[in-house]
């Protein structure tokens, strides 16, 4: 049987992630709490909603999918994060009382890039950013529904993060390189993400994970990180790799579509719910306590430890 190229980075990223294997640490351990500080406010866990876009109304229901995950984030005392849409609809979302943090897409209209990070400040974010790997497309500069983005450089990230008093995030880091870039013009987060796959055979997220944790020792820069997350376990390996906390994304969304609000608040407390028990299994009293300490990858040798 020949050998078969894999160049979806999602399949590469679900190995990974799948090829990292946990070791228990029961004595003196303790039950976890799972509480975190993220832009110096407190959250029930380490788990922030997708930065989505464009999710419509599921079963007839009267609102739509933006505003009933961020319901689910309110109701969960999780960070909220929305997406490329309008003024309108991200006033809704604000509405629901929601801590939510607005990623703007990398438009070629810089007015229209201003106009909606200074709209979300004053309607109340806790915080803005860029999704900096929706920039390209495969013939040039990327259009998404119908908007065209463009090139942005280190200076002009760091114009945004003048611009506002919000902690800025950047979304789409993918390298050390970019992630030394984000700390150096002031941004206070990153999220580590390929963007499900965007490109070929990109690095998974949670490989990456611990050089970027290295390079940015000291730079007050909390580290976010997507793709493939759907449960307490990859949420505590993220965390284990150098993640101050993770996203889950496509995961949440059979929950949502069936159960809105509800489904979708308990599948989140399902998700709680096993990373406590992940970290009580395995000696960590709090997310801040996790490391790779007791992390092991498939077809290595265990070490001992």
């Amino acid at each position: 049987m020949g050998y078969t190229r894999k160049t979806d980075a999602n399949e590469i990223t679900q190995e990974y992630m799948d090829s990292i294997l946990v070791k228990a640490r029961y004595i003196d351990s303790v039950v976890a709490d799972t509480s975190v500080s993220i832009f110096g406010r407190k959250y029930s866990m380490p788990v922030v909603m997708p930065a989505f876009s464009h999710l419509g109304v599921y079963n007839g229901r009267q609102k739509n999918g933006l505003e009933e995950y961020s319901l689910a984030a309110k109701e969960c005392e999780a960070l909220n994060f929305c997406g490329m849409m309008e003024n309108e609809m991200f006033q809704k979302i604000i509405d629901t009382g929601a801590d939510t943090v607005r990623i703007v897409k990398p438009y070629a209209d810089h007015g229209k890039i201003l106009d909606q990070m200074q709209f979300a400040e004053a309607a109340g974010a806790v915080g803005i950013g860029m999704d900096i790997d929706h920039i390209f497309g495969e013939k040039g500069a990327d259009i998404v529904v119908g908007e065209e983005m463009a090139s942005q450089t280190k200076e002009m990230l760091q114009s945004y993060v003048e611009l506002t008093k919000l902690p800025f995030v950047v979304k789409g880091v993918l390298s050390v390189t970019d992630a030394v870039k984000c700390a150096a013009i002031g941004a206070k987060a990153i999220i580590v993400s390929h963007h499900h796959g965007r490109i070929p055979y990109a690095v998974p997220p949670l490989m990456i994970l611990p050089q970027i944790k290295e390079a940015l020792q000291g730079k007050d820069v909390q580290i976010i990180v997507d793709c493939g997350i759907a449960s307490g376990a990859d949420v505590f390996k993220a965390l284990a790799l150098g993640a101050d906390a993770a996203a889950v994304g496509r995961a949440m969304l059979p929950s949502l579509e069936k159960d809105g609000t509800e489904g979708l608040a308990g599948f989140l407390r399902t998700v709680e719910d096993e990373l406590r028990y992940m970290m009580s299994c395995c000696g960590f009293a709090k997310p801040a306590d996790i490391d790779d300490s007791v992390l092991c990858f498939w077809r290595r040798e265990l070490n001992g430890k």
